[in-house]
């Protein structure tokens, strides 16, 4: 691969060009700020992969005495050919001038040899003020393409077009905020238009990317397929004096399954988040009311689960209803306590009415002695829960642009979406491995394979 392309993000103040370059970079860490003059110095961020830069973007400082610029340089230079000579005077001699701090800083890595990405607001009127800024680049002969930045809106993108065209050879509209990865890929097409030698490297640029968008769902597929096997295997138990139930260390245990599942859950959400650079997104039990949500609540089972008519199709409603409550084993004696549910599970059986939430078992030993167990859960419905937190959580997480910050916010829309995406096959599909589960409280690696697949292709 030739020299790795370099673009410097350049423009008015406040116009996005931070969060153009957390976006192309998939960077977190830079910068953001709705304030004018947060970049005050030039700063390179290096896309890598695998600790191979495929190409770097640097962010400037905003024009700030733009005009009195251009009036010195046409008074220095009045022939074309001179021109980028003009500004390579001009920083020599205000290299240490304050006035000029900013128009040194972001000229510096274009006279270097840069890239041209200029940005503009496209809900922003355009005015003559930007003429300047757009000579000023024209003058350093290096190549340009400008970026109409929809920050509010585009109310007047057809106006900067006119505009722009004077000046750039391409002139693209794009979304920093919200731009997904194909509108990342294809910005990063254009470029390869601005500078022939730039092409190969840009090439395999985007495929790097790609292929590693791909590995990434592999990998994501897998680690949620082990969180399911890890929640539908849970158990929670404890050592009893003798056979007698001691109901405080039932609801004790009962707790600590759902703590158990929940921090389970959590710990798949920080890989997955780990995995699409987003390690220090939040995730806010105010902000995110649907993800976040108590595991076991009535809610969650509406917006993720199955209905019951997809529970019946795909044969999940067998035993989904077998009383209110749950199977005892004492000693080898069997006892059925129907509503005793609620008290065990400490309210959980008023939130489902009838499901059958979790199995609670004295287990006799004649050398061990007794055990109190709870779990795992059995309600047919709930790796269907899982499943469809996590699968839209990593949706989310994976096509969230690092230009965004704050909480992730989840629809009750986009929630019921989820099970409605999958057809009669797929959720036959895993319907028998989720029953292969229930049943042997393990999965083997063919298995295994075979649930991740399924879960990659929901995850697309």
């Amino acid at each position: 691969m030739g020299s790795t392309p370099r673009f410097a993000i350049t423009g008015h103040p406040n116009k996005g060009k931070s969060s153009i370059v957390a976006t192309l970079s998939e960077d977190e860490t830079v910068g953001i700020s709705e304030f004018p003059g947060t970049t005050q110095d030039a700063r390179t961020y290096p896309m890598c992969m695998d600790g191979e830069i495929l190409y770097e973007l640097i962010d400037t400082p905003g024009f700030q005495r733009a005009r009195e610029m251009l009036e010195w340089l046409k008074n220095c230079c009045t022939a074309v050919a001179g021109r980028r000579e003009a500004v390579v005077r001009f920083l020599k001699e205000f290299a240490e001038d304050p006035r000029f701090h900013d128009e040194c800083e972001l000229l510096k890595p274009i006279l270097d040899g840069a890239g041209i990405l200029y940005v503009v607001d496209g809900a922003r009127p355009y005015g003559a003020e930007y003429e300047n800024e757009m000579q000023i680049l024209q003058w350093t002969g290096q190549p340009r393409l400008a970026l109409i930045n929809l920050i509010g809106g585009e109310a007047y993108v057809d106006e900067w077009r006119r505009a722009l065209d004077q000046y750039f050879s391409i002139v693209r509209v794009f979304d920093a905020q919200h731009a997904d990865f194909n509108k990342r890929i294809d910005l990063l097409r254009a470029f390869q238009a601005l500078d022939e030698s730039w092409s190969a490297s840009l090439d395999m640029a985007i495929k790097v990317l790609q292929e590693n968008r791909e590995q990434r769902l592999h990998r994501a597929a897998r680690e949620i397929a082990e969180l399911l096997l890890a929640v539908m295997c849970m158990q929670a138990s404890a050592q009893l004096i003798d056979e007698h139930i001691d109901r405080q260390l039932e609801s004790h245990l009962a707790q600590k399954l759902k703590d158990g599942i929940r921090l389970r859950e959590e710990q798949s959400c920080d890989v997955l988040q780990q995995m699409c650079g987003h390690a220090h997104l939040q995730r806010s039990i105010e902000q995110v009311p649907l993800l976040q949500e108590d595991l076991f609540s009535e809610r969650s089972f509406s917006l993720f689960g199955l209905s019951n008519t997809q529970l019946a199709l795909t044969g999940a409603a067998s035993g989904a209803v077998a009383g209110g409550g749950l199977d005892m084993m004492v000693g080898g004696a069997s006892l059925f306590l129907g509503a005793g549910l609620g008290a065990v599970l400490g309210g959980v059986t008023a939130l489902f009415g009838a499901r059958k939430v979790s199995d609670v078992e004295v287990l006799g030993s004649p050398i061990g002695g007794y055990e109190l167990k709870v779990g795992p859960v059995s309600d047919p419905n709930f790796p269907w829960v899982v499943l469809g937190r996590v699968v839209l959580f990593y949706r989310l997480v994976s096509e969230r642009n690092h230009a965004r910050r704050g909480e992730i916010v989840v629809t009750s829309e986009s929630a019921n979406s989820f099970s409605e995406s999958m057809n009669l096959k797929q959720r036959q599909g895993l319907s028998d491995l989720f029953k292969q589960i229930r049943e042997q409280q393990m999965m083997d690696a063919k298995g295994m394979t075979k649930l991740a697949r399924q879960i990659e292709n929901l995850c697309k």
